[in-house]
């Protein structure tokens, strides 16, 4: 029996690591190339894509692409963790805030923010995890780094007590803090926040709708039906540009070799990777305009 191959989405629920899902699901399919797609934290639920056999290969395109949530944000108390799994740090007896304030608020983070990424992250510092050191008791100087919000949106607003929870809808860039974005909107309304709850709804184009739990999982290898559930690895990367190589250049294709692009269709004309297909529709593999104008092989995937 071939080894499965493909992208398979994946629900993640609550009380789970990102890698016990791979380890849970290596021991369902009995199969160990196996890799996810983004990380979320043991208490985050939501959208995992993880990537099988030879679609391993494409985790790195996959990992670029925007992502969107559903977070819960409560103002008027702070956490060292800036979550609900941490210290809480800071409380304010009452909130006095209007809706309004608040949409004109999430509209200004809209664009090109910057973050400083939390304590209790996987974060690197001098080859040390930033959540290693918190737990230490340290806390360093973390460098802020550049994310972008697409889209934010105020979905719902209840009170808990004195205080409002805020729950909205945002896409965002790869490598967006949730927990920081709930920090950052409390504080541009002059208030401590801590997020409560986050669901990631979408990730590489796939919905939570769309996703699999691990019970699924389990049925449908035992039924023989998995295969039918995974998407191909050329179209969970369907974000870079389809081309075409003539017949006769594409055995050098499979071989590595440089190509001209006049054997590709439609002709290349931005530098920047590409995906390559024989005229029968067969994915031969990833592939980037050079600056010499040779389109050279990135990841071949069809055999020669």
């Amino acid at each position: 029996m071939s080894e499965l191959e493909g992208v398979l989405a994946v629900y993640k629920p609550a009380g789970f690591t990102s890698h016990d899902v791979v380890a849970k699901a290596r021991r369902i399919l009995g199969m160990k190339r196996i890799g996810h797609t983004g990380t979320l934290d043991p208490q985050v639920t939501g959208v995992l894509p993880l990537c099988l056999g030879r679609a391993t290969r494409v985790v790195e395109y996959i990992q670029e692409l925007p992502k969107e949530y559903v977070a819960t944000l409560r103002l008027g108390m702070s956490s060292d963790t800036e979550d609900l799994t941490g210290t809480i740090t800071e409380t304010v007896d009452e909130v006095h805030v209007t809706e309004e304030e608040i949409l004109v608020v999430l509209a200004s983070f809209k664009g090109v923010i910057s973050q400083v990424p939390p304590m209790y992250s996987a974060v690197k510092v001098d080859g040390k995890r930033l959540y290693e050191l918190a737990r230490e008791g340290k806390t360093v100087e973390r460098k802020s780094r550049e994310v972008e919000i697409y889209e934010i949106e105020m979905t719902d607003m209840t009170w808990e007590g004195n205080h409002p929870d805020i729950t909205f809808r945002v896409l965002c860039s790869k490598g967006t803090y949730i927990r920081t974005l709930c920090v950052d909107i409390g504080r541009a309304l002059g208030l401590p926040g801590v997020m409560v709850k986050l669901e990631r709804t979408m990730s590489a184009g796939i919905s939570a709708s769309h996703c699999l739990s691990l019970e699924d999982i389990a049925a449908h290898k035992e039924a023989g039906t998995l295969e039918d559930h995974l998407i191909a690895a050329d179209e969970a990367i369907s974000h870079l540009p389809k081309h075409t190589v003539m017949d006769e250049k594409k055995k050098a294709a499979l071989q590595g070799q440089r190509l001209s692009s006049r054997f590709i269709a439609p002709e290349v004309k931005t530098t920047g990777q590409i995906r390559l297909y024989d005229l029968q529709g067969l994915f031969l593999g990833i592939y980037e305009l050079e600056e010499t104008g040779a389109i050279a092989p990135v990841k071949v995937f069809a055999q020669a």
